[in-house]
């Protein structure tokens, strides 16, 4: 069935009669293409728990989600959107809450929910962090700017890669299904956005390995050794530890996947 929002003429006859704008310190920039629009239901199924939207704006994909079955929780911080969303989900089973997505009780949502999303720009990296620790998700699924989809799904040996490389390495099995051009919004960003899906492994959060990688990232440009001896971790024991996983003693924290880093904290740090 054909979304009659998904279009750039529908968004803005729908904001004129509202007297509405787009809010770019908000991060609004609304879908308006359908085909995309589809792609994003679609990687988000099957539905096999509540589905949360952070950012529902228009609803646009709030409707989509919806008339597919989805059973669905739109968090918008804009209240500006209450009486323009109350239109255009007239009639649909979904729950509206009004607030900060980063203020929300994300560790108290059914364990399989899944996230579906446009998300804001400006809350991604923080909110997918914090989504992930919780541990409640099966899977999360969302626009992001595509440098930041290039971070989350970096390998080693690339310039992307990095510690939100591996923090969702650690949660998850990462995909970057796609990516959208400007002209897929209104109004249109400056950079490319990309689909990611997520898909998570349901393994805890570890505060001791994340707090020795940032410890190896801090000072990128110099060797993973000089930076762990300027977190304060002895620069002989980091070689030595280095040495005893056939790594050089030159090698720099951008080069080590996540497994080879927990074998180095524990070589390092045995106790903790």
């Amino acid at each position: 069935m054909a979304n009659l929002l998904a279009s750039p003429k529908a968004v803005k006859e729908l904001l004129a009669r509202h007297g509405l704008f787009a809010d770019r310190r908000l991060g609004q920039n609304f879908l308006v293409s359908e085909a995309h629009l589809r792609r994003i239901v679609e990687a988000a199924k099957p539905f096999t728990g509540p589905v949360y939207e952070v950012g529902p704006g228009l609803g646009v994909l709030t409707r989509a989600l919806l008339e597919a079955g989805a059973e669905v929780v739109a968090i918008e911080k804009d209240e500006r959107l209450e009486p323009l969303l109350e239109e255009t989900l007239k009639g649909l089973p979904v729950k509206l809450v009004f607030g900060d997505a980063l203020a929300y009780p994300w560790e108290e949502v059914p364990e399989g929910s899944l996230l579906v999303a446009n998300l804001p720009y400006g809350i991604a990296t923080p909110l997918v962090t914090r989504l992930l620790k919780s541990g409640r998700f099966a899977r999360l699924v969302f626009l992001v700017q595509k440098e930041v989809a290039d971070r989350m799904t970096a390998k080693p040996k690339t310039p992307a890669y990095g510690l939100l490389s591996l923090r969702v390495a650690h949660h998850a099995e990462a995909e970057r299904l796609l990516d959208l051009p400007p002209g897929a919004f209104l109004p249109p960003p400056k950079v490319w956005s990309s689909l990611v899906r997520l898909t998570c492994k349901k393994v805890p959060d570890d505060p001791g390995l994340f707090a020795f990688l940032e410890a190896a990232f801090a000072k990128r440009r110099k060797t993973l050794a000089n930076a762990l001896a300027s977190a304060g971790y002895p620069k002989e024991k980091a070689e030595a530890a280095l040495a005893a996983l056939g790594l050089p003693k030159a090698s720099r924290a951008e080069e080590l996947d996540l497994e080879t880093f927990r074998k180095l904290k524990n070589l390092l740090c045995p106790l903790v």
